[in-house]
């Protein structure tokens, strides 16, 4: 009986934590499209506000400390993650007819071109913990 508490317990806290890792993830995903689509790139959010240089620069350094600050707290669960989303993009492929397919595959080489372009841009930093 004492055996069988303890693996629903196991259970409950590994659930826990998952649900946890997936909630901090996918709010990250959804604040992050959200804040996106409300203001469009950085800097033309920056020239719609007025910004000064020094503004700029500072909202800058915040946005990147707390980047770092969420990929340290997502970090013990980066294999769970990469799993979770490996799973789902094998399930979403299986969905999509051959053609469908070529085009999904086609927008994400676009996706992924504009994206590095983007990162060509912004100053290389890295975070302190890596």
């Amino acid at each position: 009986m004492q055996r069988s508490k303890q693996q629903a317990l196991m259970f409950l806290l590994g659930a826990f934590l998952v649900g946890g890792a997936l909630g901090i993830s996918g709010d990250r995903y959804v604040v992050h499209d959200k804040f996106a689509s409300q203001y469009g790139p950085r800097q033309r959010f920056y020239d719609e506000l007025g910004l000064a240089q020094q503004q700029r620069t500072t909202l800058d350094s915040l946005a990147f400390q707390q980047d770092c600050a969420i990929k340290a707290v997502l970090a013990p669960h980066d294999s769970v993650l990469k799993a979770l989303r490996s799973s789902f993009r094998a399930q979403m492929r299986q969905v999509f007819t051959k053609d469908q397919l070529a085009r999904f595959d086609q927008r994400n080489k676009e996706n992924q071109a504009r994206r590095e372009a983007e990162l060509q841009k912004e100053p290389k930093r890295t975070c302190s913990g890596n």
